[in-house]
């Protein structure tokens, strides 16, 4: 039977304190205990169903995580305050001074910061490579690498990563698999595919709205379990714990999650196809031009498209820039950072949410100056987007 992603997350039933069809919120920094006794083991972690301080757990933070962890098939899972809060204690968890991580060399600008700046401060190290090279991450390997680290659809070039034989290598070398899924959530399942751990920044399409940031962490109870733990998990003990008003929020938008991603990615393939007819170097996993189409395909939960992200290269930046500004000013969407709002959203990432990576190696990969990130968003009329869209082109030369 195939996996639903969709239909676990709508089968999870939880009421309200009072009958509510949300649950109650839980508002509270710290919890009561009737015994002494009960307090020492809620903090020993020996009594179920009890909460001592919500940087540890609490309820609504729970709610969430089964939720996400239903939709990606994992035992469960831990959100936090932010994706990179989810990021960075998996690998701290994972590995320690003298250990090494391979990981893709194109990924979002954070997590890249934080592998090639960061972690050497803890004498951990990082090899990045080419993913869609099976070949090259096995040759990246050494007997000190701990982490294969990738993400599903890779920010912002858009590389897919083979999942399945991501997988197959890791578990060849005793590794363990970490996949961002961010930019596909429903369309693919890391999980299902044989990843060790899947992380989402929560910001983006699982909540939908641009007004919180989070993050979550899915994976086995033993590993979620080690990052909670208060003498040594990472997740614990570097505190970045999701609010419960937050935690609430994210979980009623989550609901309708299956209903935008479709129509992301049917927005998103319309603009695709008709921006490559018009001869402009368009990315996006949905086309037969993609290098990892039929990859993608293979992976791919169908019912919920190729995603709502794609790229143009127009040629330069001040190209780009003007572009960009042009469409704000038509109201086709905003020059902005991050993705899965309702408008579409885009941006330069070598400028941005690419710029902590050295213009050398955005070279060496393949980021150009005149390449435009865009997060589709929920038009119900795309054709009108397109058509105002392709004007404002013809307007900078960028179309002849």
């Amino acid at each position: 039977m195939a996996f639903k992603p969709a239909n676990n997350i709508q089968d999870l039933q939880y009421f309200g304190e009072f009958g509510g069809v949300n649950p109650s919120i839980s508002d509270s920094s710290t919890y009561t205990f009737l015994s002494a006794k009960t307090m020492f083991d809620t903090f020993e972690g020996n009594a179920d169903g009890c909460y001592l301080y919500s940087r540890h757990s609490s309820p609504s933070n729970l709610y969430l995580g089964d939720a996400l962890a239903a939709m990606e098939g994992t035992e469960t899972a831990n959100v936090s305050a932010s994706g990179m809060g989810a990021i960075t204690p998996v690998l701290l968890q994972l590995c320690g001074s003298g250990d090494h991580i391979v990981s893709s060399r194109t990924i979002y600008g954070g997590t890249y910061a934080f592998l090639k700046n960061f972690t050497p401060r803890f004498n951990i190290a990082t090899s990045f490579v080419d993913i869609t090279k099976l070949d090259a991450v096995e040759a990246a390997i050494t007997e000190k690498t701990k982490v294969l680290y990738c993400e599903s659809v890779s920010n912002p070039l858009l590389e897919v990563a083979d999942i399945k034989d991501l997988a197959a290598l890791a578990k060849k070398h005793n590794l363990k698999l970490v996949v961002d899924n961010t930019f596909s959530p429903l369309s693919i399942s890391p999980a299902i595919l044989g990843a060790d751990v899947v992380i989402h920044s929560l910001t983006k399409f699982i909540n939908g709205s641009s007004d919180t940031v989070g993050g979550v962490v899915c994976g086995t109870q033993e590993f979620i379990n080690d990052l909670r733990n208060v003498n040594s998990g990472a997740s614990m003990l570097l505190g970045a714990t999701m609010d419960s008003l937050r935690a609430s929020s994210v979980l009623k938008n989550l609901r309708t999650l299956h209903i935008r991603i479709q129509q992301h990615s049917k927005n998103a393939l319309y603009l695709a196809e008709r921006f490559e007819q018009l001869g402009l170097k368009t990315v996006y996993p949905g086309l037969a031009s993609h290098p990892s189409h039929t990859l993608f395909k293979s992976m791919m939960n169908a019912a919920y498209g190729f995603g709502g992200m794609l790229t143009l290269d127009v040629g330069s930046a001040e190209k780009a820039n003007a572009l960009m500004e042009l469409m704000q000013n038509k109201n086709l969407g905003y020059l902005a950072v991050s993705l899965g709002f309702y408008k579409t959203l885009f941006s330069a990432p070598g400028s941005s949410t690419s710029s902590e990576i050295p213009e050398d190696e955005q070279k060496e990969m393949g980021l150009s100056e005149g390449l435009i990130r865009f997060s589709i968003g929920l038009d119900d009329d795309i054709e009108r987007s397109f058509q105002t869209m392709k004007l404002c082109m013809i307007s900078l030369d960028i179309l002849k």
